[in-house]
C-alpha cells in the first residue's frame, strides 16, 4: 500500500540530529505554531486515490495555512521523510496571505508583496533535503500575531516526487510553472488540495511559558468536513480559544486522514509517528489523542477487508504505550473519547465502516478511556457530538453529511470542550 521506506542509511542520519535540533530549541524557545503531519504516499491500487500529482518539477508551490500562536521571528520546516531520493527546493519565501478566513478571498494565491521574505538555509537561498530527512530554515525576523494568515512558497527546480505529502488539507494551495515564490499572485496556476513538502512553521514562544499542544489523531483531527479555506478544524477553534484569552501557546495539529492507533493505514501508525510528530516538536508540554475510530472501522470494510476485528485490549495496550512514552518527556496527555459514526460514508465506495458490534466496541473503549484514570484528562468528545436519543449517531446538527466528519459547529464544540486548565498544569500557563 505504502511506497518503499527510506534507506536505512539516511533515517539513522535523521534520527542522528534530533539531539542537536532540540539543543537548539532549547536555546531559542521555539514553539510550534502550524504543522502538518508528513505521511507516505500509497500505491494506486488502494481505493482512495491521492488527488496529487505523482511529482513537481520546475515548478512553484504555494501553501496558505494560519498560525496558531504569534512571535516576533519564525522558521520553516520542509520535510522529504518519506522520499527516496534527494528533494532539492531551490528558492523559498514566506509571506502575509491576502484576504481572511471569512472573506471570499479565503482561497487565493494572492499575497501581500511588501510582506514577503526569503527564507535562508544555512545562509544559502536553497536546500538539498536528504531522503528521511527534513530541513529547516534559518531564523528570521517575521513579527506575526496569533492567528496570523501565512503563504509559504517554495521553487522546485528539479523532479520532486510527492513520495512525502499529506492528504487532503482543507486548504487549497497552488502550484505555477517557473520560479514565482516572490510573486504577487499566480495567475494560471492550478489547484492543490493536499499539502507538498511544508512540514511545520515555528515562531519564538514567550519564555519561560513556551509551550506546544499537540493533537495527535485522524480525519477529524485533520478538519475533514469542515469548510475548506476557512480554518474550521478543531484544532483551529482551539487556538483561537487560547489566542482570545491572551494563552501563548503553539497548537500543532498532527491529525492524518485514516490515521490509525496500531495499524499503518493513510499514514504510519502511531508508534511510528510519536516521535516526529509530537516528540519532536520544541517545547511540547500537551497532546490530545484521539485515535481508534479508524482502528475499529476499518477491519472488514472496504478500506481493510481481510483484517480481523479489532479488540479493547489491543486498542487499550496501544493507548497505555503511548502515554508511557508521552509521560517520559513529561507531557501531559488528554484522552479525547471517540464520536459516533452509526452510518457513516453510506452511499460511497467505502462499504462496512460502521456496525453495531463496532459500535459496542467503541462505547466500551470511551468507557476506558473515561474511568482508567490512564490519561491527565479527558475530552469527551463523544458526550459533545452524539445525539442523545440516538447516541451511535452523531448530532444531526454536528453532522457534516456523511455521519463520521463534524462539521464546523461540531468541530467548535469539540474545542471547546478542551479544560485549558488541564492542558497547561504544573506549567509556567498554568492559571
Amino acid at each position: 500500500m505504502f511506497l518503499s521506506r527510506p534507506l536505512a542509511t539516511a533515517a539513522m542520519l535523521a534520527t542522528l540530529a534530533i539531539p542537536l535540533h532540540h539543543a537548539a530549541a532549547a536555546q531559542t524557545q521555539w514553539q510550534t505554531s502550524w504543522y502538518s503531519a508528513a505521511h507516505p504516499a500509497w500505491d494506486t491500487d488502494f481505493i482512495l486515490p491521492t488527488n496529487m500529482p505523482a511529482q513537481l518539477q520546475q515548478q512553484t508551490v504555494r501553501e496558505v495555512l494560519r498560525l496558531s500562536s504569534g512571535g516576533a521571528q519564525l522558521r520553516v520546516t520542509f520535510s522529504n521523510r518519506y522520499g527516496s531520493t534527494p528533494l532539492v527546493i531551490g528558492a523559498a519565501q514566506v509571506a502575509r496571505t491576502a484576504g481572511s478566513d471569512s472573506d471570499a478571498q479565503a482561497a487565493t494565491s494572492a499575497i501581500d508583496p511588501a510582506s514577503s521574505r526569503a527564507l535562508s538555509f544555512g545562509g544559502q537561498p536553497g536546500v538539498t533535503v536528504a531522503p528521511g530527512a527534513v530541513a529547516t530554515s534559518d531564523p528570521l525576523p517575521y513579527p506575526v500575531p496569533a492567528l496570523q494568515r501565512l503563504s509559504v512558497s517554495a521553487w522546485l527546480p528539479q523532479a520532486a516526487p510527492l513520495s512525502t505529502f499529506h492528504w487532503g488539507a482543507q486548504q487549497t494551495g497552488f502550484i505555477a510553472a517557473g520560479n514565482l515564490a516572490g510573486a504577487a499572485n499566480l495567475p494560471g496556476s492550478l489547484p492543490l488540495q493536499g499539502r507538498t513538502f511544508l512540514n511545520s512553521v515555528q515562531v519564538d514562544g514567550a519564555a519561560p511559558a513556551t509551550f506546544t499542544i499537540v493533537t495527535l489523531g485522524d480525519s477529524i483531527t485533520d478538519g475533514n468536513g469542515s469548510t475548506p479555506d476557512r480554518n474550521r478544524r478543531w484544532p483551529d477553534y482551539l487556538a483561537a480559544r487560547l489566542a482570545q484569552q491572551g494563552i501563548p501557546a503553539g497548537v500543532a495539529n498532527a491529525g492524518i486522514s485514516g490515521a490509525r492507533l496500531l495499524s499503518d493505514g493513510m499514514g504510519v501508525k502511531a508508534a511510528d509517528r510519536l516521535q516526529h510528530d509530537v516528540l519532536d516538536q520544541p517545547h511540547a508540554g500537551a497532546l490530545v489523542l484521539m485515535l481508534g475510530t479508524n482502528d475499529i472501522g476499518w477491519p472488514g470494510s472496504a478500506l481493510a477487508p481481510k483484517e480481523a476485528a479489532m479488540t479493547a485490549e489491543r486498542l487499550i495496550a496501544g493507548y497505555r504505550a503511548l502515554i508511557e512514552r508521552a509521560r517520559q518527556r513529561q507531557l501531559r496527555v488528554v484522552g479525547a473519547t471517540l464520536p459516533p459514526f452509526a452510518g457513516a460514508l453510506s452511499g460511497t465506495p467505502i462499504t462496512g465502516y460502521d456496525s453495531p458490534a463496532k459500535d459496542a466496541l467503541r462505547r466500551q473503549v470511551n468507557d476506558w478511556i473515561r474511568n482508567s484514570g490512564a490519561f491527565d484528562a479527558v475530552a469527551d468528545f463523544d458526550a459533545v457530538l452524539r445525539d442523545p436519543a440516538h447516541p451511535e449517531r452523531l448530532l444531526p446538527a454536528y453532522d457534516s453529511g456523511d455521519h463520521l466528519h463534524p462539521n464546523d459547529a461540531g468541530f467548535q464544540a469539540m474545542a471547546n470542550a478542551i479544560d485549558l486548565p488541564a492542558l497547561f498544569k504544573n506549567s509556567a500557563l498554568s492559571r
